[in-house]
């Protein structure tokens, strides 16, 4: 038998349950939705969670989708899946807990006797360290962005090989590969020795329907490459970056963004032009390195300093 909150299965079964993880403002208990999928035969351990970041629902409708195909009797192991992880920034469809304003993503391994996010992530830190791999499923927030995803352990790290090889065989076709914030599961479950990644399926409103295939593919390569389907995988090459440029406007406005997400591009080519509300120029912002045009706002107006678009540098093959 495995037993992950209340879902309970033996092998051959699939059950569904809530991992207890605190009160809410009323008192009333509240649970992570969770699921196990136990195989008819033993094997490994798969630990797949979304929405950490609770306006990030793309990874939700990988696991509505995925989670009916699983059939235990032709599964070899076992996968573990907590379908919601933010459960109080998912509620108000907002991108960091409310209840203490954190960003659950920056508060692995967590705290039990903790704060609201430190006491979720403890819970579910447990469930990924028990695993032999683990996904993290995520987007870009409500931004536009590539599918891609991200290994954040970092290069010295030893199990950096990996969770390398994992980004690849879960195959967005584009992986960063750069040591991420304190905090990150992709950064500390590694930590316990278990090769974790953060797949970042696009970013959007709601979700995407071509994000959400993307990332059921993934998970599906994952299985077969792995062992746990009877199923065949071969890893293509990756385009890889080790370095991320975000960049800024120096002015307040609108802006137009030039490159198309995915592109190419050139050190010293234009990324966005900035105009007043009247359509004179203000400003004109080039690359500071040749990459990918990675990630971009969607709202066109934008204040001094704020946040515009991002360039994935150091780029190759891999």
């Amino acid at each position: 038998m495995v037993t992950f909150g209340t879902a309970t299965a033996a092998p051959g079964e699939k059950d569904t349950g809530r991992l207890e993880v605190g009160e809410t403002r009323d008192g009333s208990t509240f649970g992570l939705p969770v699921a196990v999928v136990n195989g008819v035969d033993d094997g490994r351990t798969l630990y797949i969670q979304a929405a950490s970041d609770g306006d990030e629902l793309n990874g939700v409708g990988v696991i509505q989708r995925t989670l009916p195909q699983l059939d235990p009797t032709e599964l070899s192991g076992t996968i573990l899946v907590c379908g919601v992880v933010n459960y109080h920034a998912f509620q108000v469809a907002e991108h960091r807990n409310p209840i203490d304003d954190t960003k659950m993503n920056r508060a692995y391994p967590g705290d039990k006797t903790g704060t609201s996010s430190e006491r979720i992530a403890a819970a579910t830190f447990n469930a990924a360290i028990s695993a032999d791999y683990v996904l993290d499923l995520h987007q870009g927030s409500t931004s536009q962005m590539i599918d891609e995803v991200r290994v954040r352990c970092g290069t010295r790290h030893r199990l950096h090989e990996e969770c390398l090889e994992l980004a690849k065989v879960f195959g967005c076709g584009y992986i960063l590969d750069q040591k991420g914030p304190d905090g990150q599961l992709a950064r500390a479950a590694p930590d316990e020795g278990v090769p974790t990644i953060d797949p970042e399926l696009g970013g959007c409103v709601g979700w995407d329907e071509d994000s959400i295939q993307r990332g059921i593919n993934g998970v599906f390569n994952v299985l077969n490459y792995y062992g746990f389907l009877d199923g065949h995988h071969d890893t293509r090459p990756q385009t890889r970056a080790s370095g991320f440029e975000q960049y800024g406007s120096p002015v307040g406005g609108l802006i137009d963004l030039k490159p198309d997400l995915g592109d190419r591009v050139a050190r010293g080519e234009t990324l966005f032009e900035v105009t007043d509300v009247f359509g004179e120029p203000k400003a004109e912002i080039t690359a500071d390195s040749s990459g990918v045009f990675w990630r971009a706002r969607r709202l066109p107006q934008v204040a001094t300093g704020e946040y515009v678009c991002s360039v994935g540098t150091n780029v190759d093959t891999y």
